[in-house]
C-alpha cells in the first residue's frame, strides 16, 4: 500500500539524517576530483577528439522537456562516442529523494560517468552561476581526459547560463552540438501521467514520507522543490480518519501530475525561444511515446538515437577535417570518431 500510517512517518521522521549542509559558497572541487560517478567500463576505449581550429574543444548539448528521454539520449550519445555526462536538472543535482526527483539509476548509466549528479546539500539553494562553474570545472576535466562532455538535464535556466552567462563559459571554450529531444504535448502529458503512476509504485510516497519534517514550511529552496514533496505535505500532516486520508493522498498524486505537465508545457516554450538563438536540431520521439515494449525501443533507435548519433558524428568529423587543413603537413592527426564496436559497448 502506498500510503504510510501515521506511525510509520513519524518513526521515518526520527530516523531520517541529513549530511550538514556546505558552506554558502558551494564549491564542489572536491568532489569532482574524487570522482562523483561510475568508471567507464575497462572495455571501452576513450576517443581522442581534436581541437578544432578555433582552439575549441566539442561539447554536446541535450535539451528537452521532462519525460522526453534525454538521459537516455545522453547515455547513448556517450556509449558511441568516449563521452561523460554533466546532469543540468537543478532538482537531480540535490541529493536524497531518488525516485520523487526521478535521477538515472546506476544500470540507465550503463557505466558512463555522471557528474553533478546527487551532490548538493538537501537544503542548499544551488545557483545557476554555481552551476556555470562546476559545469566549466567538469567540462575541462572532462575533455583532459580525452573524452566529450555531454550537457543533459530539464532545467534551461542552467543551461543558459552555460552557454550565455557571465563570461560565456561554454561558448567561450567550446563549439557546441545542441539536440532537442521533442514530444507532442498531448501524448508526452499522456506518458507524464502513467510515469508518476510508476514512480508511485516504487516508492515516491514512502520516500517523501521519510524525508519529511512537519517543521518545514518552505518548499521553496533546494531538494524541497521537487514535484512530489509540496504536494504531499497536506496528507503527510493529516492524522486523522483514513477516509480523508485516501482522499488527501488521491489528491496530492493528481497535483503531482498536474504540477509536471505544466511544468513540461513551460520548459518546451524555453526550448522554442533558445532553438532561434542556437541552431538547435530537434528531434521528434512522439512516434516512440505511442508505443510499448519493443516496438518504442525500435522506434526510438531508428527516431531519436540514430539520427542523434549521426548528427553528432558529423559534428566531430567537421571538426577533424578543419584541424587537419590547418595543421603543418607533418602533423600527425588523430581521429576525432572512434566508437567502440556493438561487441565491447555490449560488454
Amino acid at each position: 500500500m502506498l500510503a504510510p500510517t501515521a506511525a510509520a512517518v513519524s518513526a521515518a521522521t526520527a530516523t531520517t539524517t541529513l549530511p550538514r549542509p556546505p558552506p554558502s559558497s558551494i564549491d564542489l572541487r572536491r568532489p569532482l576530483e574524487r570522482g562523483m560517478a561510475l568508471p567507464l567500463q575497462p572495455s571501452l576505449p576513450p576517443p581522442l577528439l581534436l581541437v578544432s581550429a578555433n582552439n575549441r574543444h566539442k561539447a554536446v548539448v541535450v535539451m528537452g522537456a521532462t519525460g522526453t528521454g534525454k538521459s537516455r539520449l545522453a547515455v547513448d550519445l556517450a556509449l558511441q562516442f568516449g563521452g561523460e555526462v554533466i546532469n543540468s536538472d537543478k532538482i537531480q543535482l540535490h541529493a536524497g529523494l531518488e525516485v520523487t526527483t526521478n535521477k538515472v539509476t546506476e544500470e540507465e548509466r550503463a557505466g558512463v560517468p555522471h557528474h553533478l549528479l546527487g551532490v548538493a546539500h538537501p537544503d542548499v539553494e544551488f545557483t545557476a552561476a554555481d552551476f556555470r562553474r562546476e559545469a566549466s570545472r567538469a567540462a575541462g576535466a572532462i575533455t583532459a581526459r580525452g573524452r566529450l562532455p555531454i550537457i543533459a538535464g530539464g532545467s534551461n535556466s542552467y543551461v543558459e547560463e552555460l552557454v550565455d552567462g557571465d563570461g560565456r563559459a561554454l561558448r567561450e571554450g567550446y563549439d557546441c552540438c545542441f539536440l532537442w529531444v521533442d514530444v507532442q504535448p498531448a501524448v508526452l502529458h499522456g506518458y507524464v501521467a502513467r510515469r508518476v503512476d510508476e514512480m508511485c509504485a516504487r516508492g515516491l510516497v514512502d520516500e517523501v514520507a521519510a524525508a519529511f519534517d512537519p517543521r518545514r514550511t518552505d518548499y521553496s529552496r533546494g531538494i524541497w522543490r521537487a514535484i512530489g514533496a509540496p504536494e504531499l505535505d497536506a496528507y503527510l500532516r493529516w492524522s486523522g480518519d483514513e477516509g480523508e486520508r485516501a482522499r488527501l493522498l488521491a489528491a496530492a498524486i493528481e497535483d503531482i501530475k498536474s504540477n509536471t505537465r505544466r511544468l513540461s508545457c513551460r520548459q518546451r516554450a524555453k526550448i522554442q525561444r533558445l532553438a532561434k538563438l542556437w541552431g538547435v536540431r530537434r528531434v521528434d520521439a512522439t512516434e516512440v511515446f505511442r508505443r510499448r515494449g519493443d516496438a518504442a525501443d525500435e522506434a526510438w533507435q531508428r527516431l531519436v538515437a540514430t539520427p542523434c548519433i549521426d548528427a553528432v558524428r558529423s559534428f566531430l568529423r567537421d571538426a577533424a577535417v578543419v584541424a587537419a587543413a590547418n595543421d603543418p603537413p607533418a602533423a600527425e592527426v588523430v581521429p576525432v570518431f572512434a566508437p567502440a564496436s556493438a561487441a565491447v559497448v555490449a560488454g
